[in-house]
């Protein structure tokens, strides 16, 4: 596995291209902390040269983590300077310090969210028209690229100095479509989002379901389900119904809008640009809507940093507190208060119905989090300042208009001016609430630990991919190998086939030579027999001839008569040579063709027998094959189960791990919420009645007094005490009597702590229906909630197991086509060897009985008898049968000669 390089390692060829040179801390000025999140903080900045106003988010890579850190800083700042569009936020650069990354982007003044919290009611209609535009001209932007944004909400919509709308938080955005990994914020996400891990992928159609719910967000002032714990909302949102508008003065087109956006199915909702041509999107409306909407919403939050300045210094002149604590009790709400102003110094009519003071009770909870996420969007509220403790006067609170929040261009901002959109008690109450706040890391956990998950059983299919790869090499080698040395031994075996008809054929032929000799010697030993015995006769004759002449005969006579009789001799000499030679001719031919043929039928017994042999070694080495590759299936088959197992197994394991958590994390924040009912009603008791303070004053003076009419007693009796006792117990009885002032002093210290205490519980008993009532309404709404969880924890198990049912009858039913196909194929093998040897079986005889019968052709075209060629041929062979029979023809030959000469004799 390739080392990965080291993170900050700004030399790496790979990312050298991504990151400035420069020193940033010389390059831009006057830093200001305006957001914080999990990954740092953003700074509101000026460029050292240009006074152009950028947003500068540091993110640090060092510590635990560090390598995953800078692979997210490396993927965040690649995808930002991909993007070029007028809807998406614009990339500045990044340069590195110290182990940290400094992100410079574009200054907007805030976002869609900071305007419905600054006037604490919904926007319009057309204004939320407007916003959808410009949010899906930056989606199909994004879409079109093959990305998708996976966080699109109404805090990660920010607007501009003009009035233009940019999509900024890139950090959980993909670059690449589809995607499976569990990421997003929970009451915006997409149903197949939070199933991307156990159900599949999913595409661009998920931000159109978070823009649904971001139109309910602008027209409700929080997204559907915030008021439950995010984990539950993600349940719920898994598994019930898409929500919809609430009843309202909403039009029509709005709510079909809505409805398209957020149907359950992906594929039933439309794509961005679908979206853009929806009427609700289309409809006609001024220009200027967005740019007086920023400019009602600047004077608001004008008038509220007014507001609260004045009441600040209201609170100083009548009296400096002696702690924190109580001037923190001396001020107003300052989460109610602003908006009873807001909606004094509002432009337009609230179409909103729902009670301000219910939905401020986790308003808190909304800005933290669009707090926590507008710091990761690099520039939501960029604007906005804490409150400097060293500047006196009203100087903070005054907003420059003239401040760019989208262009390009230089700007020149005094100081101490900004131009933003939101209060500076929101920027402070968001950092405080998200250092406090354990929902937002807890949650961040929860996707840390999906994402671990994912990574795990990602490496883990990576792992057995790879084993199976190397497994399926191993026995493709075995087989191959195995495969190679059958083809070897057959090759050996033919070249053995080969080189053995090769000697029988040298050895027919030198039988064939030793034939021809043997006999063509045999049939000269006879020839020269005959001609001796024929000179032997012709002697024995010519004698006999010549006594048996008449001695009367004349000479002359008798030498004719010698004559005649020596030619009649020597031309039967000659005819008995010549049959000899004929019968010796005819008898080695019918020898030759007899042996020939007797060879012929030799060669293919010899040839059957070694294709018989040969046929035989390849279905023994196929059934060999077949037999490995039955056992390579079931040991593929073996890891495949033992795989499947193993990654089950593991689901199983991380489903507990991760219900494990959300258990715990339900059950952190149904504690959370129960303390902090309490807390709220302790602070009310505590608030209610002047008369405790008054009850608590009352009681430490008669304390006071207690405590000086004590001490006035002890000193009278001290000084009884001294007069009558003499001197020398004196000291005894004072510090005896010193004791006892110390203990009556602690009695009294006890009971008074006890009627504070008294007067404590008593004032706690006296909780009013109201508390009562709100504090069984949330145990029965957290009951709900971890009711739900357990139900959906229950059903995300069935559908676990039946998933991996239905993984174990998938791998069983390929498992078996495998095996079918295996055993068709074997089957094939065995058919096609099985014909292969039939036809080789039936070239092989029809050749051989071809030759048989051209040698009869043959045969009879000699002058031969080609049955009984052929039936001697059938004869067993014996060792002498050419000789001997050689031999008896030479001596009937020779007897006949012998006769011939005697019968020819007998007339003279």
């Amino acid at each position: 596995m390739p080392l990965l390089p080291r993170p900050g390692n700004a030399k790496d060829p790979q990312v050298a291209g991504l990151f400035q040179g420069d020193d940033p801390e010389k390059t831009y000025t006057d830093l200001r902390e305006i957001g914080h999140g999990s990954f740092g903080a953003v700074y509101f900045a000026r460029h050292l040269q240009t006074k152009e106003v950028v947003a500068i988010k540091k993110m640090s890579y060092s510590g635990k983590g560090s390598q995953d850190k800078w692979q997210d800083i490396i993927k965040e700042v690649r995808f930002l300077g991909q993007l070029k569009h007028k809807h998406t936020i614009e990339y500045k650069g990044c340069y590195l310090k110290e182990h940290t990354a400094w992100l410079v982007m574009e200054y907007c003044l805030g976002s869609a969210s900071d305007i419905v919290e600054v006037h604490k009611k919904p926007l319009k209609e057309v204004e939320i028209s407007a916003i959808c535009e410009g949010a899906l001209e930056g989606l199909v932007y994004l879409h079109d690229m093959g990305k998708i944004h996976r966080d699109v909400k109404a805090g990660n919509v920010l607007l501009t100095e003009d009035g233009t709308v940019k999509l900024a938080d890139f950090g959980s955005a993909s670059l690449i479509c589809p995607a499976n990994s569990f990421v997003g914020t929970p009451y915006w996400m997409a149903p197949e989002v939070i199933l991307a891990m156990d159900e599949g992928q999913y595409d661009g159609k998920a931000d159109i379901w978070s823009l649904g719910i971001t139109c309910i967000e602008l027209a409700e002032r929080k997204p559907p389900l915030f008021n439950m714990n995010a984990m539950s909302a993600l349940y719920h949102i898994a598994q019930n119904d898409s929500p919809s508008l609430s009843h309202g003065e909403w039009s029509e087109e709005f709510r079909r809008f809505v409805n398209e956006c957020l149907r359950k199915v992906p594929s039933d909702r439309p794509s961005g640009n679908e979206s853009l041509s929806h009427p609700f999107i289309r409809k006609t409306r001024r220009p200027e809507v967005l740019l007086e909407l920023i400019l009602r919403t600047k004077a608001c939050v004008r008038k509220l940093d007014n507001l609260q300045y004045r009441r600040m210094k209201k609170l100083i002149m009548n009296g400096t507190p002696t702690s924190e604590q109580e001037l923190l009790e001396g001020m107003p709400d300052t989460r109610l208060a602003p908006a009873t102003e807001a909606d004094e110094i509002s432009v337009g009519d609230d179409t909103s119905s729902q009670d301000d003071d219910q939905l401020d009770s986790k308003s808190g909870s909304l800005a933290s989090q669009h707090s926590a996420n507008y710091a990761s969007s690099q520039s939501g509220s960029l604007a906005s300042l804490s409150v400097n403790q060293q500047d006196d006067g009203p100087t903070i609170l005054h907003r420059d208009r003239s401040a760019s929040g989208g262009s390009g261009r230089s700007l020149e901002i005094p100081a101490n001016n900004f131009a933003t959109i939101r209060t500076t008690s929101i920027v402070r109450q968001e950092i405080k609430q998200h250092a406090h706040s354990n929902e937002y890391r807890n949650f961040t956990v929860y996707k840390r630990l999906r994402k671990m998950h994912q990574k795990d059983l990602q490496s883990m299919e990576s792992k057995f991919k790879a084993e199976m790869e190397e497994h399926k090499q191993r026995l493709d080698r075995e087989y191959e190998n195995l495969r190679a040395k059958f083809s070897k031994e057959l090759d050996r075996l033919k070249a053995n086939h080969s080189s053995e008809l090769d000697k029988h054929s040298k050895n027919t032929s030198a039988q064939e030579k030793r034939l021809v000799r043997d006999t063509s010697q045999s049939h000269e030993n006879e020839k020269r027999n005959l001609n001796e015995q024929m000179k032997k006769n012709y002697k024995s004759d010519k004698d006999r001839m010549k006594k048996g002449l008449d001695v009367n005969t004349p000479k002359r006579d008798r030498e004719d008569m010698m004559r005649v009789y020596k030619e009649t001799l020597a031309r039967r000499q000659k005819d008995a040579e010549f049959r000899l030679e004929k019968h010796h001719k005819d008898l080695l031919d019918f020898s030759l063709r007899r042996f020939k043929r007797r060879a012929l039928m030799s060669y293919h017994n010899l040839e059957q027998k070694l294709l018989k042999e040969e046929m035989g070694q390849r279905k023994a080495q196929l059934e060999y094959e077949h037999a490995m590759l039955v056992r390579h299936h079931e040991s593929t088959q073996d890891l495949e189960y033992k795989h499947l197992a193993a990654l089950q197994k593991r689901k199983d394991e991380q489903l507990k791990n991760q219900h494990e958590t959300e258990k715990e994390n339900q059950q952190d924040y149904n504690s959370r919420a129960e303390q902090e009912l309490r807390k709220k009603h302790a602070l009310e008791v505590k608030q209610q009645p002047r008369s405790l303070k008054a009850k608590e004053i009352q009681i430490r003076k008669q304390f006071n007094e207690a405590v000086k009419t004590q001490q006035r007693q002890y000193k009278a009796l001290k000084e009884h005490i001294l007069q009558t006792t003499p001197k020398a117990e004196q000291k005894a009885v004072v510090k005896k009597l010193k004791e006892e002032q110390v203990r009556k002093l602690a009695a009294l210290g006890d009971q008074y702590e006890a009627s504070i205490a008294e007067m404590l519980q008593q004032q706690n008993v006296r909780l009013d229906e109201t508390q009562v009532g709100e504090a069984n309404e949330l145990r029965t709404r957290l009951q709900q909630e971890l009711e739900l969880l357990m139900v959906y924890q229950s059903k995300v198990k069935e559908n676990a197991d039946a998933q991996h049912k239905r993984e174990r009858k998938v791998l069983e039913e390929r498992v078996s086509l495998r095996r079918a196909l295996l055993e068709q194929k074997m089957e094939e093998e065995r058919a096609a060897l099985n014909k292969e040897e039939r036809e080789r079986w039936h070239i092989l005889v029809d050749r051989q009985q071809r030759e048989l019968e051209n040698f009869d052709v043959e045969t009879t075209a000699m002058g031969l008898n080609a049955a009984e060629v052929a039936a001697a041929s059938q004869e067993p062979q014996r060792p002498d049968d050419d000789r001997m029979s050689t031999q008896g023809s030479t001596l009937s030959l020779s007897a006949s000669s012998s006769t011939n000469s005697f019968t020819s004799q007998t007339p003279l």
